[in-house]
């Protein structure tokens, strides 16, 4: 019972290594997580490196969903210190990371970002509703003659979908179901043009999990490709098939704005300004969470918090911002440097 108890204990785990040990075996902070915090991430990881006298932390691109699974696999210099990701943790997640002992885990929102539906500059912009993307998109939709009745994806080109759209071939370049980018997808542009549709928006009331599968399973047929968790690939291909459309967050269309342009939804542009402002309706918080009982054990954690925490890096003219993150209202960011100062932890 004494051994469980210290393998349970989590934080125990890593004391029993020592400092000395600790730095012998590690002395780099390691992040895993969000291809979209990914770019954000690294650069306070390279300013972080130039500033200090620790380690540039190192930093793998696994997805939101791959993140959290590394993350909560264990205390530990084996495990990763940090986890990014574009949607908030799931309640499952952290139950994994309790039964794993990860037991005391902070989480930080750092800005916001927009969902595009991009194409190439030598296309025309398109200009979708949510309807439209649901419609596109979806396993299954409303049949144009029964909208009671579900039927399965007819539709071969965006013309089909709405009449004012081109004849283009449906072909949309996406993230996989590890994404938090593909989570926060279909939760905000699938759900919001589900609906769109009096008899699933009454649905979404009367039996949640049946809407959710409705409106968050995507089409297999080929009209919708996973693209893998490489956004900066799925920028690449849209530029060699102007006919495509690409999925992916708004700072890969502001660092690439010279190749590719965002689609308007419901009227409303991709900008910095629109997200800001909550006018544009496919946009979500980010995030990074940090495992508290490596803090005191890794090399430079807390100054790397401080470090993302700080005017230069997430304030209003900070360097994320350049790169295309949307800063938090300041009470917002005092908030969480707050809780990054006090390593405040979630309830598990």
């Amino acid at each position: 019972m004494k051994v469980k108890s210290l393998i349970v204990a989590g934080a125990v785990s890593l004391s029993l290594i020592g400092a000395t040990g600790a730095q012998a075996a590690r002395d780099y902070i390691s992040i895993v997580g969000s291809s979209t915090v990914y770019p954000f991430a690294t650069v306070v990881a390279e300013q972080f490196g130039k500033t200090t006298n620790f380690k540039t932390p190192k930093i793998e691109s696994t997805g939101s969903g791959g993140g959290f699974k590394l993350f909560c696999a264990g205390v530990g210099v084996s495990h990763a210190d940090i986890t990014n990701a574009s949607r908030a943790v799931k309640s499952s997640e952290l139950k994994k990371c309790a039964a794993n002992g990860v037991d005391e885990v902070v989480e930080v929102k750092i800005g916001y970002d927009g969902i595009v539906l991009a194409n190439s500059k030598d296309a025309k912009q398109f200009n979708l509703g949510l309807k439209d993307i649901y419609m596109a998109l979806a396993k299954h939709v409303p049949d144009p003659q029964n909208p009671e009745k579900m039927i399965k994806n007819p539709y071969k080109t965006w013309k089909d979908v709405n009449s004012s759209l081109p004849a283009n071939e449906i072909e949309v370049l996406g993230p996989p179901p590890t994404s938090g980018t593909r989570d926060a997808f279909v939760e905000l542009a699938m759900e919001g043009g589900a609906k769109k549709f009096a008899h699933l928006k009454a649905l979404r009331g009367e039996d949640k999990s049946a809407f959710k599968e409705i409106a968050h399973t995507l089409r297999e047929d080929g009209s919708y490709i996973e693209a893998g968790e490489n956004d900066n690939l799925i920028v690449q291909k849209l530029q060699a098939n102007s006919a495509a459309l690409g999925i992916f967050g708004y700072s890969f269309l502001d660092q690439n704005a010279d190749v590719v342009q965002g689609s308007m939804i419901d009227g409303e542009a991709p900008t910095f300004d629109n997200i800001a402002a909550g006018n544009y309706p496919v946009s979500r918080p980010l995030f990074f969470y940090v495992k508290k009982a490596h803090v005191d054990v890794i090399p430079g954690m807390k100054e790397y918090l401080a470090e993302f925490s700080s005017d230069k890096a997430w304030g209003s003219y900070g360097c994320l911002a350049d790169k295309g993150m949307i800063p938090m209202p300041e009470e917002e960011r005092q908030k969480y440097a707050e809780n990054i100062e006090n390593l405040k932890t979630m309830d598990m």
